[in-house]
């Protein structure tokens, strides 16, 4: 569920920096259908019928997923931190605006409003959440797995 929730505050921050949030969509969506298929394979008992050591697979599968949204988790938190302190002030007297950008950091910076800013530090937590459960998830099934 949280991975859904990455993946629909990244999808409502309308993407801004596709060449790092591509990666975290991607990731999101794929793990998202493969642990509810996973899922229904379990409550269904369809992975009683298939002959294979489901302890292994589960692990494997949780190191896989841990690798990815950690790597996602990175993307999305230097996309969120690469904003530097840009924000548009409106002009006194004025209809029109500016763009102030305070001290860019580092080679990256995006210009985000402040709508897309505070989606993107929501998707970043809810991320690190999502990393924290399949890293627990892989430690668990690695205790079963060598019992």
């Amino acid at each position: 569920l949280f991975g859904a929730l990455v993946w629909i505050l990244v999808a409502s921050s309308n993407v801004p920096v596709p060449l790092l949030q591509g990666w975290v969509m991607f990731v999101s969506v794929t793990t998202f259908f493969l642990s509810s298929f996973y899922l229904t394979l379990l409550i269904t008992g369809l992975a009683d019928r298939i002959n294979t050591d489901w302890n292994f697979l589960d692990v494997f599968y949780h190191f896989l997923a841990l690798l990815f949204y950690f790597a996602a988790f990175v993307l999305e938190a230097a996309t969120t931190a690469a904003n530097g302190g840009a924000h548009i002030n409106l002009l006194p007297n004025s209809t029109d605006s500016i763009l102030c950008i305070t001290h860019p950091r580092g080679n990256i910076f995006t210009v985000l409003s402040y709508r897309q800013y505070s989606i993107n530090v929501a998707a970043t937590v809810f991320a690190f959440v999502v990393t924290l459960c399949y890293g627990s998830s892989m430690v668990m099934g690695f205790k079963r797995w060598r019992k």
